[in-house]
């Protein structure tokens, strides 16, 4: 039997306004909330219980997942009623584990996509007798992230989170946010108020002579945190890039679920997604993008790696690049909306309000 924590508790405030109904694991990506990819990709690892921490919008995940049971694994739910760090919220969670000291849990954060051999990961932890692994991976600038190095036996030397000086980047490996704790060093996390694994407990750790070991795995992986970052995962899982057994219907170009309406003449590609309800016009050109249930794509339309938020519309020959609407926003005909644009739930924007190039380009 192998245990797991899943961290779903933050607010998702970069993904604002996605995240203001719905919390960022719940939101979908390549057809299904988010989380339905993680947990489906834990049960396969042979996972047979999971305990969801939560916190922000806590009730609506047991609605969606219930016991767990229709993914293949027991899910139980730990309520933060105010939030307690990553620490804190796997220390709150254990008390719904079932093993004994020794055994071993796994722990992974709500919004990151990966490829990883969660079973590799677990196997090497047992390997080294480790108290706590983590996944590692290597990126080409790694100054919003926390440095790992470790030594040529996969050895954890160092922490430093999120470094500010160019002296401070001594390695371009990581924390990829998925770990395998001994169940013994959850429990010595102290209770009831925020801890932060990777500033006070991996640290902490390791000035006390615990064995922190690492695994570098260079396969896919994405934090989710940004609009752009979650477009793009959505896009990867549709396309296949990334396997997911939650991915409902075959991998492609688009994927459009039961009861969406695309026009002929419309065009997806890229990965598109479009949800229940929603409907393509005629001539609209939707790339790289998620189009969320009921909301509508209007004539002649050019959508690219965009989010459109439920019950949304956008109007004839409006142009969107990069851009975010939110549940319920309208966006008038022939507007251009570029780079990191967000509108907000249930905004309008009048036709031919914006634009990023003049009106006869």
């Amino acid at each position: 039997m192998l245990e797991a924590i899943l961290l779903v508790g933050g607010q998702g405030t970069r993904l604002r306004p996605v995240t203001v109904n719905t919390p960022k694991p719940m939101v979908r990506a390549a057809g299904v909330p988010f989380l339905a990819h993680q947990i489906a990709r834990a049960a396969a690892a042979g996972v047979t219980h999971i305990v969801m921490a939560t916190c922000y919008l806590a009730e609506v995940f047991e609605p969606y997942f219930g016991d767990g049971s229709a993914f293949g694994v027991s899910l139980e739910y730990v309520v933060e009623d105010e939030p307690l760090g990553t620490g804190g919220a796997i220390r709150n969670a254990a008390q719904r584990l079932t093993g004994g000291p020794d055994s071993s849990v796994l722990v992974f954060n709500g919004d990151i996509l990966t490829g990883l051999d969660i079973t590799g990961l677990v196997d090497s932890h047992r390997a080294a007798a480790a108290d706590v692994s983590l996944h590692l991976v290597r990126v080409e600038d790694p100054r919003a992230f926390g440095l790992v190095p470790t030594d040529p036996e996969g050895r954890v030397l160092a922490f430093t989170e999120k470094p500010q000086t160019p002296e401070e980047i001594i390695t371009d490996q990581i924390n990829a946010g998925c770990y395998v704790f001994r169940r013994s060093v959850i429990d010595s996390i102290p209770a009831g108020r925020p801890v932060s694994v990777e500033r006070e407990t991996f640290p902490g750790l390791l000035a006390s002579g615990a064995r922190l070991h690492g695994v570098t795995e260079n396969t896919y992986w994405l934090d989710l945190g940004k609009p752009e970052s979650f477009v793009q995962a959505s896009a990867d899982l549709v396309r296949g890039v990334v396997p997911s057994p939650a991915v409902p219907g075959p991998r492609g170009e688009s994927l459009v679920l039961p009861g969406a309406e695309v026009a002929a003449g419309a065009k997806l590609s890229g990965g598109t997604v479009v949800g229940a309800g929603a409907r393509i016009a005629a001539g609209a050109v939707v790339e790289g993008s998620i189009v969320l249930d009921d909301a509508v794509i209007g004539p002649d339309t050019q959508v690219r790696a965009s989010l459109i938020g439920v019950g949304a519309s956008v109007g004839t020959r409006t142009v969107l690049d990069g851009a975010v609407l939110g549940d319920g926003a309208v966006v008038g005909s022939d507007n251009e909306l570029r780079a990191g644009a967000r509108v907000w739930c249930g905004a309008e924007l009048p036709s031919a309000a914006v634009r990023f190039s003049s009106d006869r380009s």
